[in-house]
């Protein structure tokens, strides 16, 4: 599978600091300014699979805000589809300006663990989990129809022990069985109890932390991934400073050690969101010439 035409092609995990406009038009849209200046500087910085930026709030009220049934941080009811396309706008934008660009949504598993079930509707998690999945689908499906080149799945809350695995795993998977596109799993986080399971998944592609998590490496030295390609995390989303290009590149090598060049898309550990907007350009910068520096060293 090859996404874009060369060896370690960049791409980011989505989120990018929210750079809020003035003016009319911030008052009729305040968050617009916000998307159009994720999407310049991730072009601007040579990135070859954009986001839109996840601007428009945290990860799980992006999403729950729109659905029926549920109120504010609690199930009321029966989860069902938001009368529209929640975060197709802003792909679109993303798509108008940067031919490959990655759609964004937050996993079935971590939007049921960021809610409290408030009605006899469900029993439990494991079944809310279900229905957050049919809902996510058609979102899925908006997406893949607009030309997104990728489909994220984001499921942080795989590593933390707290989800049911099994579950979670066949919620993405139904996601991902609905679409033609292909889908990646991100998960952040240690992986060393859970990465068996995460592996199960029938995605085309995994995206882990390896910069701030470097044992992720280690652990993922003796798995067979079966063709399916890597997201390697080379840039700490969480560390303020702007990491070297040669530090960048030292990480992208010890990669190249455990996976084949051609089946890694380069990207940062996680969303820069919580990033100065200097930071997180500086980042993604320092990570492109890195890429395109170690890449020089594997020609194709």
């Amino acid at each position: 599978m090859m996404l874009v035409n060369k060896c370690l092609p960049t791409t980011v995990v989505g989120s990018y600091p929210v750079v809020k406009g003035s003016g009319l038009l911030a008052r009729m849209d305040p968050l617009k300014h916000a998307v159009e200046t994720a999407v310049a500087d991730q072009i601007s910085a040579g990135i070859d699979i954009i986001s839109d930026g996840q601007v428009r709030g945290d990860m799980i009220r992006a999403f729950t805000s729109h659905l029926a049934g549920i109120r504010g941080s609690s199930v009321v009811g029966k989860v069902q589809p938001a009368r529209g396309p929640i975060t197709l706008a802003d792909t679109r934008y993303a798509l108008s300006q940067h031919p490959r660009v990655k759609g964004i949504l937050t996993g079935p598993s971590t939007l049921a663990y960021g809610l409290s079930i408030e009605t006899t509707f469900y029993r439990n998690k494991d079944e809310l989990v279900q229905d957050l999945a049919q809902v996510l689908a058609v979102e899925a499906g908006h997406l893949q129809d607009a030309g997104v080149t990728l489909l994220q799945i984001d499921e942080p809350i795989f590593s933390t022990g707290a989800a049911n695995l099994a579950v979670g795993r066949e919620a993405v998977n139904a996601i991902a069985g609905q679409l033609k596109v292909p889908v990646c799993l991100h998960v952040c986080g240690n992986l060393g109890a859970v990465i068996d399971d995460v592996l199960k998944a029938n995605v085309a592609v995994f995206d882990f932390e390896f910069a701030n998590n470097p044992e992720n490496l280690e652990i993922l030295s003796e798995k067979d991934l079966r063709g399916r390609m890597v997201g390697y995390g080379c840039v700490d989303s969480a560390d303020p400073t702007v990491e070297s290009v040669e530090t960048i590149a030292k990480r992208i090598e010890a990669g190249i050690d455990v996976f084949s060049p051609e089946a890694m898309l380069v990207d940062p550990d996680c969303g820069l969101r919580m990033q100065t907007r200097d930071a997180a350009l500086g980042k993604l910068k320092n990570m492109v010439v890195a890429a395109g520096l170690v890449r020089a060293g594997h020609p194709d």
